[in-house]
């Protein structure tokens, strides 16, 4: 059977999106919207993992995890938290929590944080990875999508500058794929959160940045025009100038 998630979230947007991304991941979810459900689903049908925002209106993610740990319950939790002081950390940990995760998040980050604890505390395994789809034939060009001098192919999850092949995440590829499937156009912040992440993070977010700053790192390449470009207070475009 696969693992079960009990996640508490009162963020609608961000609670949809994770549970979205967890079912997809292959996880069994149950999905609620503050800490007194949260509470009630663990006693009734007690999950392999919780997540647990900590900032939720009545009891909050810190105070249910203080009552399960009084309990004795040795559920593992991770926290999700905007709070990045280091004291809301400790606090977050004091609390009984096994690790965190500081919002924004990439979804993968919180994927393997829920694999090391499932390892860690001997609960179910963590859902098997799917093999890597096979190399696709070199008479299939339709498989390709090609821009800018990129060469991509989404069924292998595999791209190309030039001869040049490159090494990117899971985000960083689903990122560039929708910037080549659409070169040329400048695509606003909102489209490429909505596309990428399931939802906006909001206008002081910087994952967007760090992501676009991790490709052009990886696109760049001596003597070679630069890629992705900002449009300042829009959002980016791919072309080759």
């Amino acid at each position: 059977m696969p693992p079960t998630v009990l996640l508490a979230e009162d963020d609608r947007a961000i609670r949809h999106a994770l549970e979205r991304a967890l079912a997809l991941e292959g996880y069994r979810v149950t999905a609620v919207a503050d800490g007194v459900e949260a509470l009630a689903q663990a006693h009734r049908n007690p999950p392999d993992v919780l997540v647990l925002d900590v900032m939720m209106p009545g009891i909050d993610g810190l105070q249910v995890c203080r009552v399960l740990r009084a309990e004795g319950d040795r559920t593992p939790i991770l926290m999700l938290t905007a709070l990045v002081e280091t004291a809301d950390r400790i606090a977050g940990l004091d609390a009984g929590a096994d690790d965190y995760v500081v919002k924004p998040f990439d979804v993968e980050e919180v994927f393997a944080r829920l694999r090391a604890l499932l390892r860690r505390t001997g609960a179910e395994t963590a859902p098997p990875v799917p093999p890597a789809p096979p190399e696709p034939p070199r008479q299939s060009p339709e498989r390709y999508v090609e821009a800018a001098g990129l060469r991509m192919d989404p069924q292998a999850r595999r791209v190309w500058r030039g001869a040049r092949e490159l090494e990117l995440t899971r985000t960083e590829f689903e990122l560039l794929e929708l910037l080549v499937r659409n070169a040329g156009i400048v695509l606003d912040h909102s489209t490429i959160y909505d596309r990428i992440w399931g939802y906006d993070f909001g206008p002081g977010s910087k994952n967007l940045a760090v992501y676009v700053g991790y490709l052009r790192r990886k696109l760049d390449q001596p003597g070679a025009p630069q890629l992705i470009h900002t449009v300042r207070g829009v959002g980016y475009v791919l072309r080759e100038d």
